[in-house]
């Protein structure tokens, strides 16, 4: 879905699997000795009644930075 013939990439893709193309997009523009994280947080989990999304990996990140930021 990222290959284009007039450009060296596209970032693109439908809701099914968005994450993961964001995620392939992002790592072309990171040194592959740098780790990294791409967190979906805008709308892995969709939540039809209320029609917005969770929020679901905002928590995960919370954790992580405050587990890190002690030892900086």
């Amino acid at each position: 879905m990222m290959k284009l013939g007039i450009a060296d990439m596209v970032n693109t893709g439908g809701r099914p699997g968005g994450s993961i193309t964001a995620s392939l997009f992002l790592k072309q523009f990171v040194d592959e000795k740098i780790p990294w994280a791409h967190l979906d947080i805008a709308g892995p989990v969709w939540n039809e009644k209320k029609k917005m999304a969770t929020g679901f990996a905002v928590g995960t990140l919370v954790e992580w930075v405050s587990k890190h930021a002690s030892s900086s």
